[in-house]
């Protein structure tokens, strides 16, 4: 098979196309034909070597977390999942060294859950990590009943999300957003719409989702409520009473089975702003750092 291989710290043209061989479906595994796997701010940290003292990493190795597929083939003790199958499954590449830049993917049953029927099956990529990371974090907040809540970065893939599953749970929605993104912040069912140009109120919401790396944020919300940041780079420091926790994003393909469902049900939109073919996936990362994509930017392996 075809894979998108790092041989080394560095920019991204270290990334390369390799021939390796197709993994088989070990025990409680299974294999993954691969539609299409998500480019996310994680794997540019891990390509650049960022991430290099926190955790080992074996080179060459194969980057991302996100993939959306159709099952090859079972290993055994799996019986959750059939040959044929659509599926969207998050693998955490530092921790399980399974990266998902390739044509196939073995990895664990547990991490994956049906793909979206609802939608194409190369956009259910844009859906585990994000989707994932927003909804645990909003679990660990544990927002105030009908809110108001805070999202930074909502225009983002885990800020879009949070703020459409914070909108479902009946929560009033305040999103913060780059200038001119009113109109989408809103078609995300954002109640109020914020940005560098018209700055959230002192104290407006009773709780706050951080998303964007904007520490500052924490100035919206009201004495005594809560905060939570998926950015660990840059947390909120807490203030005026202003409880501020972590969020990290933990592998769960039962709740990414409930995401999943909830796209079906409309819940839940798949941004996906443009795809790569596998040998451009140096270009692709080029792209997410240069900022300003609307939506996912995903990589075909097969193109």
């Amino acid at each position: 098979m075809r894979a998108s291989t790092l041989p080394r710290y560095g920019g991204p043209e270290e990334l390369t196309v390799a021939e390796l061989p197709r993994p088989a479906a070990g025990p409680g595994q299974i294999l993954v034909k691969v539609a299409a796997a998500a480019v996310n701010p994680v794997d540019l940290q891990v390509r650049s070597g960022s991430k290099a003292d926190h955790v080992r990493l074996d080179f060459p190795m194969t980057l991302g977390w996100d993939l959306s597929g159709t099952v090859e083939e079972c290993g055994p003790g799996v019986d959750r999942f059939a040959a044929g199958d659509r599926v969207v499954a998050m693998s955490a590449q530092m921790a399980t060294g399974v990266g998902t830049y390739a044509q196939y993917v073995a990895l664990d049953a547990g991490l994956a859950a049906p793909a979206p029927r609802e939608a194409e099956l190369a956009h259910a990529a844009a859906l585990p990590l994000g989707g994932l990371t927003a909804h645990q974090a909003l679990e660990v907040l544990d927002p105030p009943a009908g809110g108001p809540l805070l999202v930074t970065g909502a225009t983002g893939s885990v800020g879009g999300f949070a703020v459409q599953l914070a909108v479902h749970r009946g929560l009033r929605v305040l999103a913060y957003g780059r200038p001119g993104d009113a109109e989408r912040l809103r078609a995300l069912g954002a109640h109020e719409v914020y940005s560098s140009e018209h700055p959230v109120p002192a104290g407006a919401a009773a709780s706050l989702l951080e998303t964007a790396g904007l520490p500052a944020a924490i100035a919206g919300v009201r004495d005594g409520g809560r905060a939570v940041s998926i950015v660990p780079t840059a947390p909120p420091v807490a203030e005026r009473g202003i409880e501020v926790r972590m969020s990290y994003v933990e592998q769960d393909g039962r709740r990414l089975e409930e995401l999943s469902g909830l796209v079906d049900k409309g819940v839940l939109t798949l941004r996906v702003a443009e795809t790569f073919p596998l040998a451009e996936a140096g270009e692709a990362h080029r792209r997410l750092a240069a900022g300003g994509a609307r939506g996912k930017l995903l990589i075909d392996p097969w193109a």
